[in-house]
């Protein structure tokens, strides 16, 4: 197999699931932080909101999307503010549609990090007259970092793996959309077997690693709370 073939692939994916978790830990931190502290009787509504991906069929929410990003969807009048016809069928509409995709993979562990925190180190910091901003970066988020880091693994490996959203929002355009699934997609289409061995043995070999690595993570969270 000749790597040059699908480093291209490799190569979008990588990217694309870097930016979609940085992108994610900027709009997710204060989502997370919201839905642990806050009593508004919207808070299971937004939760359910932000959980939907987790059940909701990916070619359905690709679908929604794809109608968002196009010409006559709001994706499209922002795309015409700079020069394009619509975000679809783009890396940023990848981003976008991985962005919702992803979401609950990383809220929920930073939700669950945030809470886990409790009210205590709030009040013990708030008695030594810490600012809001200050108790939250120099006491919550060390606090939280296990949530963190588990959120940005789970949210990374997550956007890996996508393949019904990415093939509804970008289809198979070669450097521009055609991530590492499609790729094997492509591969099995065409009876190209050991290509295809190879790429998925590579994903599974992926999964093992981020799954151990979430495990290992929770273990040391559960020892350190104990």
């Amino acid at each position: 197999m000749n790597i040059t073939e699908v480093w291209p692939a490799i190569q979008l994916t990588l990217e694309l699931a870097t930016v979609t978790t940085i992108t994610l830990l900027f709009i997710g931190t204060p989502i997370a932080w919201w839905l642990a502290r806050s009593n508004s009787t919207l808070k299971e509504v937004v939760a359910t909101i932000v959980a939907l991906p987790l059940v909701l069929p990916p070619t359905v929410l690709g679908f929604y999307v794809l109608i968002a990003l196009g010409p006559n969807g709001p994706g499209g009048v922002v795309a015409q503010w700079f020069g394009k016809q619509s975000l679809a069928f783009s890396f940023e509409g990848l981003v976008i549609g991985s962005v919702l995709y992803s979401m609950p993979f990383v809220v929920q562990p930073i939700r669950n990090a945030f809470e886990a925190v409790g009210n205590r180190p709030l009040e013990v910091a708030a008695t030594l007259r810490a600012s809001p901003s200050d108790t939250f970066w120099s006491v919550v988020v060390p606090m939280a970092r296990p949530g963190f880091l588990t959120g940005c693994v789970l949210g990374f490996a997550h956007t890996v793996g996508e393949f019904g959203v990415v093939l509804m929002i970008g289809g198979n355009i070669p450097g521009e959309t055609k991530v590492l699934s499609i790729a094997i997609y492509d591969f099995v289409e065409t009876l190209r077997w050991g290509e295809a061995h190879f790429l998925a043995a590579g994903m599974l070999v992926f999964s093992f690693i981020v799954i151990l690595s979430v495990t290992l993570i929770e273990k040391r969270v559960g020892h350190r709370w104990h």
